[in-house]
């Protein structure tokens, strides 16, 4: 698939390409993006390089994940990214970052319902998952803001820099944004008693 540009009331969202490398490598020496998401760190220019030259290209190229530099209106200020990496079969994990200037800004709960809206009515995803080592609580802001249902604690379910750690999972369905699903959905019975 060819990238796509999304546009929301304050924001643009498009692919991130090499004359974007300078600001995703300054982006990435926030200890805080450091910590809290799986790129290497220390993170060094080249990592940049191949991120914004080869990683983002092939994604879009191949489908298994697509990744969009969240940005001011310009399209040259760059407040963060939002990722969906294809899981499964209907099923995208999301991911985000924003930089350290722009944060509390609600700029990743506006791309992440943008980008979650795109994938439901343009790539037949029918389940958006966020996950994030437990403790991540700006993450889980963002993901709950944008409506996200949080389901639960997996154990040891993310190895961030050679360690296992525990994370929350939280869906977005595509009912949740008002939209159709590609497949029927059956949700379980209410187990309480009635």
């Amino acid at each position: 698939m060819e990238p796509v540009t999304l546009t929301t009331d304050r924001l643009l969202l498009r692919a991130v390409g090499p004359q974007d490398t300078d600001a995703v490598y300054a982006a990435a020496q926030d200890p805080d993006i450091q910590r809290w998401t799986t790129i290497p760190s220390p993170y060094l220019p080249e990592h940049a390089r191949g991120f914004t030259e080869q990683v983002v290209p092939d994604g879009w190229a191949d489908g298994s994940m697509y990744t969009f530099g969240v940005f001011l209106p310009e399209g040259e200020e760059l407040v963060g990214m939002v990722g969906l990496t294809m899981r499964s079969l209907g099923v995208a994990e999301i991911g985000f970052w924003a930089t350290k200037e722009h944060r509390g800004r609600g700029y990743l709960t506006e791309a992440s319902v943008a980008a979650s809206h795109w994938a439901f009515t343009a790539v037949a995803v029918d389940r958006v998952e966020w996950r994030a080592e437990v403790g991540n609580h700006a993450s889980r802001a963002v993901a709950l803001r944008a409506g996200f249902t949080v389901e639960g604690t997996l154990r040891s379910a993310v190895n961030n820099k050679g360690v296992r750690r525990d994370c929350w999972v939280a869906s977005l369905l595509p009912s949740d944004l008002g939209l159709p699903s590609t497949a029927p959905y059956l949700p379980a019975p209410d187990p309480s008693p009635r």
